[in-house]
């Protein structure tokens, strides 16, 4: 089992340093000033040799291999799930502790699946790898949370509006390229997405699943069961790629025991850790991808009694799936280990 050493200062290794995450990783790691003494940048072969500057100083990006994690205290991992499965044991044997980003061990019984501001304890139950959950469900559970503690959740319904760097650097310059290709005239590159983004919506993140759900949609259904330790809360998601550039938004209705006014529910939330409540209809005040990208809060809005649930109540929030639905979720997690 990996332990963390308390220390002034810490070996740091990012893996996937050249990826959409990893360019937040780095961002986040120098606005936060994390306690580094040594950083490594890992990435594939290929991108081996590049250059990349953290906090006024060049850094080369090295290939991964078995033997990078000697001396590694903290590794933050996002370079797939095929990659994690592969390396995040190796790192974690080695003696760090392994905090990553992908689907690869989110569901495995000995890790925990940790959200900081829904249930930090369980952060310190690992065995050397800590997983970050979806980005979606991160960006949902930190609005349940103050919500599920006030008047008990039972049931969610929730459809999803992601934007196109959700699926990686290669999906947000897919969008921006098919604008560009409209306005010139040109044929419109499709790879990244089943269909053309621009202009349209896809109902279809992820493989389809037998029971007519999708793997992304059933992410949202399990993880949320494990992150707030419900087994029995029933989660329903659609998940929509939508044509924006960053930040997702989620339509969220919840059913609970105990009713939840929107007025309870916007102090609940106002008070909340990770939250922000920017909810004025009348003044068309609420939450934007267009404002929301590039802040560490999720912001919740259009907050009102849902009017086909007894004890319901409909949100809508929206999240930096890069910043707090990935890498800030994942730093935040590196700094309860370290406090």
């Amino acid at each position: 089992m990996s332990t963390l050493q308390k220390k002034d200062r810490y070996n740091v290794a990012v893996v996937g340093a050249t990826g959409a995450v990893g360019e937040v990783f780095l961002d986040i790691l120098a606005e936060r000033n994390f306690p580094i003494e040594n950083l490594t940048l890992l990435a594939s072969p290929r991108s081996a040799g590049k250059k990349v500057t953290f906090k006024g100083k060049e850094y080369t990006i090295d290939a991964l291999t078995k033997d990078s994690f000697k001396n590694i205290d903290i590794a933050l991992f996002s370079a797939g799930g095929s990659i994690s499965k592969e390396f995040g044991p190796i790192a974690a044997a080695a003696g760090a502790v392994v905090v990553d980003n992908s689907s690869a061990f989110r569901m495995d019984a000995g890790v925990p699946l940790v959200v900081p501001e829904v249930n930090p304890q369980d952060a310190f139950k690992h065995q050397g790898i800590i997983a970050n959950p979806n980005c979606t469900t991160i960006i949902m559970v930190v609005a349940l949370k103050p919500l599920h503690d006030y008047g008990t959740v039972k049931r969610v319904i929730v459809s999803s509006y992601q934007s196109s760097s959700g699926a990686g650097a290669k999906g947000m310059y897919e969008l921006q390229d098919q604008g560009r290709q409209h306005h010139e005239g040109q044929p419109l590159t499709i790879s990244t997405f089943p269909y053309q983004l621009l202009y349209n919506v896809i109902p279809h993140i992820d493989t389809p699943q037998e029971n007519g759900y999708t793997r992304e949609e059933m992410k949202m259904f399990y993880e949320t069961r494990k992150i707030m330790g419900l087994e029995d809360i029933r989660v329903s998601a659609t998940c929509v790629r939508v044509p924006v550039i960053s930040a997702h938004s989620e339509s969220v209705t919840i059913e609970t025991e105990k009713e939840i006014t929107p007025a309870k529910a916007r102090e609940l939330l106002n008070a909340a850790p990770g939250v922000k409540v920017v909810d004025d209809l009348p003044n068309k005040i609420y939450p934007m991808p267009l404002f929301v990208a590039g802040k560490d809060d999720c912001e919740v809005g259009r907050i009102r009694k849902d009017l086909a649930f007894d004890n319901g109540l409909t949100f809508w929030v929206v999240g930096d799936q890069l910043r707090k639905g990935a890498a800030l979720n994942a730093i935040q997690i590196a700094e309860l280990l370290i406090k």
